[in-house]
């Protein structure tokens, strides 16, 4: 896809992973960007950091759980700033917690975001791409969406599901010339990660280069897009030797869980 005078959707737009890839996408040239976040005031930055390099920004403060709230929004900004040619999804929220320990609301919050409001502005744009048989649609997973770890069973679950469903959409949308991708970035240095206790001697990489790779991957008709050797290794583990890739994740797991709950129990979490 070439993004030279097409418009961009991208939630999560306000920092990390999604601020740095409507960066990217204002560097390599898009005509307009719709910006979509819960904060407004960071929303804002974003977009005049965007404007001062000649590319139209709308903020779009948005709340995706709130699914009347998207209907309306989805359908306005398609009227006066549309058509969309391109939506990133890119919204997420992670909490870290040994499953036995997990709070609900903690639980209920990662999949309304990371899964059901994905879904729900999904759902009401690509049915507009596929009327006018123009589009592209990406899906901000995560390696955990291919490897799950412990301490992150629901934003495990959740992003593999976002994997099964960009799959399954890619079926149904190809009759309508509308692609849709998923991307599986590994660890990364955002305000997100900063909160978690980390994996050792996984090496973190930037928002700036998970946006890079993304940007120079949309020319191409791709299934899935991994960011960087250790994800590619991580997946190619996991198809050869399982097994293995079970062990190295428990020896790497936090700390804080292994003392915890000893070697027995992390386990089975």
């Amino acid at each position: 896809m070439k993004i030279q005078g097409k418009t961009a959707l991208v939630t999560g737009a306000s920092r990390g992973i999604g601020r740095a890839i409507a960066l990217e996408l204002a560097h390599q040239g898009i005509r307009c960007l719709i910006l979509v976040a819960r904060n407004h005031q960071r929303l804002s930055e974003v977009a005049s950091e965007i404007a001062a390099m000649g590319v139209r920004a709308i903020a779009l403060p948005l709340d995706l759980t709130e699914t009347p709230a998207v209907r309306i929004a989805a359908a306005q900004v398609w009227q006066r700033d549309g058509p969309i040619h391109l939506l990133i999804n890119c919204a997420g929220v992670a909490h870290q917690s040994p499953f036995l320990k997990a709070r609900l609301p903690q639980v209920q919050q990662e999949i309304a975001l990371n899964l059901m409001g994905t879904y729900t502005i999904t759902h009401l744009l690509a049915r507009r791409m596929a009327r006018r048989q123009e589009g592209r649609i990406v899906n901000v997973s995560s390696l955990m969406g291919k490897i799950a770890a412990p301490t992150m069973a629901t934003y495990s679950a959740t992003k593999f599901a976002l994997v099964g469903f960009t799959h399954a959409l890619r079926g149904e949308l190809a009759t309508h010339n509308v692609q849709v991708t998923a991307l599986l970035p590994s660890l990364t240095e955002t305000d997100m990660a900063r909160d978690l206790e980390r994996f050792r001697w996984v090496i973190p990489t930037s928002p700036e280069a998970v946006a890079r790779v993304l940007v120079a991957s949309l020319d191409r008709e791709s299934a899935e897009i991994l960011v960087g050797w250790q994800s590619h290794l991580a997946v190619w583990c996991s198809r050869i030797a399982p097994g293995l890739l079970e062990k190295v994740i428990q020896v790497t797991a936090p700390k804080a869980l292994a003392l915890k709950f000893g070697a027995v129990g992390a386990s089975q979490i």
